[in-house]
């Protein structure tokens, strides 16, 4: 039976057990899938390579991501003349927040216009950061980018689950009450299996003893080895000063049958996923400042507005042909390249490489990502509900999961992700208009909180697969792809060079285009010398 649900039989592979693993047990047990299977995500890199004796050799870097904003600011440093050409009117790639001003127009859409109340933004692209990113730390340190707590967990966030069953079903409920009572249920009927003797065959009477022990610990269990509760979960009544309310009442759990047919379990992990930290890192006033960081240090160095026509090349130099934004064409010369342009968006431009090599650009699929962002006119999330960060998990598929805002506490007004959804369902909302997407994530948010569309004043969202320059989320490597293209695609091709996101197993996080471009100007910056 578990094979037959996982797809099972002779085309059984790494991909589908990990979908597999996602349908049963959500992200948490996918991430601890990916790990068994050696996928793990940590950052493995911790400073750049320490590189000098450039020689003033000429370096062309497309694209001013991350990836090419770390390959501008370490070539220079290191005495290489470096030139950047860049699509678009600013740097940062996919390092974007939308603040008021902010203009996107996506492909076959109309121009939105970000007209957030000063000092509110949403990061519609990268958002986060992970301890373990040290590569983005080293950044955030090295240009004083100021970072407070991105709240990734939260127990009083709600959890609304409507495809389950039960009375929980359709209804919010506190995370934290779920935890408590799935746990606790588990815990009371382990144990009472282990007194009854169960296992004594598989254990001994000491081990038996300890782990009942553990387990009253872990599910606030009585003498009797039972769950009835734990103040952890909330209280009915508070507790207060004087006599009434005094001590408080603490609130009653639910049935384990109705919380195991709820589904709302599938967001709980005792231990989380790697890269999903309980609490992680976010710079103070957006995932920009990172991006500008850098374009302090290296925006002489840019061509804004420059999009690339061709890239040749012949065993003397590179040749980059691009047009400004006067639709005026021009030429640079250069000793070696390093592009960062997404996959995506290359394989479609006129690159003269090797046939494996332009074989092996085509060989990567790029995520459908899209988000909103949801300016609401009072923090009711905080007055009324009592929340301070976090997520909402909800299991409709137009909407994944939202955000609550981890800045800003008790200010009067804020910005709410509305929805951050992947795949067949991003792209379904990203062909509704800007308007169309608020009132979507409006009705979804109704059902968690009364009056949520109300409180919307005005929103702004982006669509990563629409987006001219970007074509996508992220790189979204097959098995096949990991084994044939990806180690072609990391070696360079004559003179040129391949760095961002996409050329990492960091896919999607800003640690892979910084550990990509560190690697890629170490093989470079080595070649030069050996030459």
């Amino acid at each position: 039976m578990t094979q037959k649900f996982f797809g099972g039989g002779r085309g059984f592979s790494r991909r589908m057990f990990l979908e597999g693993l996602s349908s049963v047990g959500g992200s948490a047990l996918l991430m601890a899938g990916m790990s068994a299977l050696g996928f793990d995500i940590a950052s493995a890199a911790t400073a750049p390579p320490d590189l000098s004796g450039g020689g003033g050799k000429k370096v062309v870097v497309l694209g001013a991501g991350l990836a090419g904003l770390t390959a501008a600011y370490e070539l220079t440093r290191a005495g290489y003349q470096v030139t950047v050409l860049e699509a678009r009117s600013f740097a940062g790639g996919r390092c974007q927040t939308a603040r008021k001003g902010f203009q996107l127009n996506e492909l076959g859409g109309e121009t939105q216009n970000c007209d957030f109340d000063d000092g509110l933004y949403i990061n519609h692209g990268p958002w986060r950061i992970p301890y373990h990113h040290r590569s983005t730390l080293h950044y955030t340190k090295e240009f004083n980018v100021p970072l407070e707590v991105f709240v990734n967990d939260n127990d009083a966030s709600y959890v609304m689950f409507e495809k389950g069953s039960g009375p929980l079903a359709g209804k919010p409920v506190r995370k934290g009450q779920i935890a408590a009572d799935v746990r606790g249920g588990a815990a009371e009927m382990l144990a009472k299996t282990l007194k009854q003797g169960a296992l004594d065959q598989q254990m001994s009477a000491d081990d038996r003893d300890t782990l009942i022990a553990y387990l009253v610990h872990e599910g606030y269990l009585t003498n009797d080895l039972a769950y009835r509760g734990t103040e952890g979960r909330g209280f009915a009544v508070n507790p207060g000063a004087g006599v009434n309310p005094g001590p408080g009442k603490e609130s009653e759990p639910f049935a384990f049958s109705d919380v195991l047919h709820s589904g709302a379990w599938k967001t709980l992990a005792s231990v989380t996923g790697h890269e999903q930290q309980r609490t992680m890192f976010q710079p103070v006033g957006g995932m920009d400042r990172l991006a500008k960081g850098f374009e302090g240090a290296v925006s002489h160095l840019i061509r804004y507005s420059t999009k690339v026509k061709s890239f040749r090349q012949n065993d003397k130099g590179v040749v980059v042909t691009y047009e400004d934004e006067d639709g005026q064409t021009g030429k640079v010369k250069a000793d070696y390249c390093i592009c960062t342009i997404p996959l995506s968006v290359l394989r479609q431009m006129d690159v003269e490489v090797s046939k494996p090599f332009k074989q092996a650009i085509g060989e990567v699929a790029y995520a459908l990502v899209g988000k909103i962002g949801l300016q609401m006119k009072r923090r009711f999330w905080e007055e009324d509900h009592h929340i301070y960060g976090g997520h909402i998990y909800t299991d409709n598929p137009e909407i994944g999961s939202m955000n609550l805002p981890s800045t800003g506490w008790q200010s009067k007004k804020g910005v709410i992700l509305g929805y951050y959804q992947f795949g067949a369902q991003a792209a379904k909302v990203s062909a509704l208009s800007p308007k169309e997407r608020q009132a979507l994530a409006g009705r979804a948010g109704d059902k968690v909180f009364e009056g949520y569309s109300s409180n919307i004043e005005t929103s702004f969202s982006a669509a990563w697969h629409r987006i001219e320059h970007n074509l996508g989320g992220w790189a979204q490597w097959s098995d096949e792809g990991r084994q044939s293209a990806y180690p072609i695609l990391c070696e360079p091709d004559g003179r040129l060079y391949l760095a961002g996101e996409h050329l990492s197993y960091l896919t999607g996080w800003q640690a892979g285009a910084i550990e990509s471009a560190w690697q890629q100007i170490a093989k470079l910056h080595a070649r030069v010398h050996a030459a």
